[in-house]
């Protein structure tokens, strides 16, 4: 009877997220569509109506091929689950592995990440050698995209296996409690990635120079010592290398935090702009939304573990999603984690808009923060120079936006920095 329940209640949640990803879509391309020919009045003789006609289609084509991921995705979910797929892959890996249950189940999760990394590939690759391409974005050609996934599949494998290995045996040998070790242990590899990414990972990627000394950087170390933020560095990031889109960031932890700015961000701004631009991103240090993201995440990580560790003790917990287990021989360790993967974003979905509320509090946060160091207005016109050269929609749909957006909408944002500045 819970088993019966539980396929009712995942088959209802994932058709009511698919349903609700298709609506706020179809509200996102009516709406953009709409406002496509008009320029809003705030933004008029900022950005030109060229401009804005570029950025509601690459909007409206990005919510398509969006809706064609989602799709994907759902049909691939419930082949693994409900369909069997899970219940197959794990038979083949028990027949080649009879006496390795640690390898079975080791083989079972890889093999479960390597076929949706790979289903995954077409749509990517259309993504930035067609749409990205489209629309002047993508800077990035076929060897390099192929020398990323290669990469990202080498360190996925020299990284992500030993942690998987090591999660899988505490969940076969730790005991009841072993939800409570894997969070020690899970706490304890994210703390690292953070330490060692800047310096170890992100230059697998990418080239890091620093910044040359001028004006900018002067500007720069100005405003880090009014903040008394201690940095590692101060890096140029050749994101032209990818793609036109420009950004900035913090990346490390404790004394090894460093800012990186892409190349196609200064290019593109002022000195004055790149010093209230980096003012915002201070705003987020300052009021310490990083950490606050960061613990919420463990606390969300251990609550998620601790439910794990419930369920795989359950047989209508396997049963409910489509996997049939012989209740005499233990919790299948690599199973039960696939299965919570898998099917918890389609119970967790309807939480997102709480997400993006919070997130855009902090924007806000972070804005009021980079008005009290920065001039707004020039604040303002990073924020429209960056929207127009990212083709960020300035008319999105108000239900589409609260649901995912985490940054708030242009005119929203834009409104409240003219308010500062006019108040200043």
């Amino acid at each position: 009877m819970q088993a019966t329940t539980l396929s009712v209640a995942f088959l209802m949640f994932l058709a009511l997220s698919v349903s609700v990803r298709l609506w706020l879509a179809s509200r996102q391309i009516r709406h953009v569509a709409a406002h496509r020919n008009v320029v809003p009045e705030q933004f008029s003789h900022r950005i030109t109506l060229e401009a804005h006609r570029r950025a509601a289609d690459y909007t409206v084509a990005k919510v398509k091929l969006g809706l064609v991921d989602s799709l994907i995705s759902a049909v691939v979910l419930v082949v693994l689950t409900l369909l069997g797929g899970l219940q197959w892959l794990a038979g083949l890996w028990a027949a080649w592995l009879p006496d390795a249950p640690l390898l079975q189940q080791l083989a079972l999760v890889v093999s479960v990440v390597v076929l949706t990394s790979v289903i995954e590939i077409p749509l990517d690759a259309f993504r930035q050698f067609r749409l990205e391409a489209r629309f002047g974005f993508n800077r990035m050609t076929p060897a390099l995209f192929l020398a990323d996934l290669f990469k990202s599949a080498a360190l996925g494998a020299a990284i992500g296996v030993p942690l998987l290995a090591a999660i899988l045996w505490l969940m076969l040998q730790a005991g009841e409690h072993w939800w409570l070790w894997a969070w020690v242990l899970w706490t304890a590899f994210n703390l690292v990635i953070l330490l060692v990414y800047p310096t170890l990972i992100a230059p697998l990627f990418n080239k890091f120079k620093p910044l040359e000394p001028g004006e900018v950087r002067s500007r720069v170390e100005g405003l880090l010592s009014r903040c008394g933020f201690a940095s590692n560095g101060l890096f140029v990031m050749d994101g032209s290398r990818r793609s036109a889109h420009g950004n900035a960031y913090f990346t490390g932890f404790g004394k090894g935090k460093r800012i990186v700015f892409f190349d196609t961000l200064l290019s593109r701004l002022d000195v004055d702009e790149i010093e209230a631009v980096l003012a915002h991103e201070l705003g987020h240090f300052k009021k310490r939304h990083i950490i606050k993201r960061l613990g919420l995440s463990f606390i969300g990580s251990l609550a998620a573990l601790a439910l794990l560790g419930y369920l795989s003790r359950q047989l209508w917990f396997y049963q409910g999603l489509g996997v049939h287990i012989d209740p005499l021989a233990g919790p299948p360790a690599g199973i039960a984690l696939l299965l919570f993967v898998l099917a918890l974003p389609a119970f967790t979905f309807v939480l997102r808009p709480l997400l993006t509320w919070v997130s855009r509090k902090d924007e806000f946060e972070a804005d009021a923060y980079a008005a009290s160091l920065a001039d707004p207005g020039r604040l303002t016109s990073a924020l429209v120079k960056l929207y127009e050269d990212n083709a960020s929609t300035l008319t999105p749909d108000p239900v589409h936006s609260a649901f995912y957006d985490s940054h708030p909408p242009a005119a929203i944002r834009i409104d409240r920095l003219s308010s500062m500045a006019a108040a200043a």
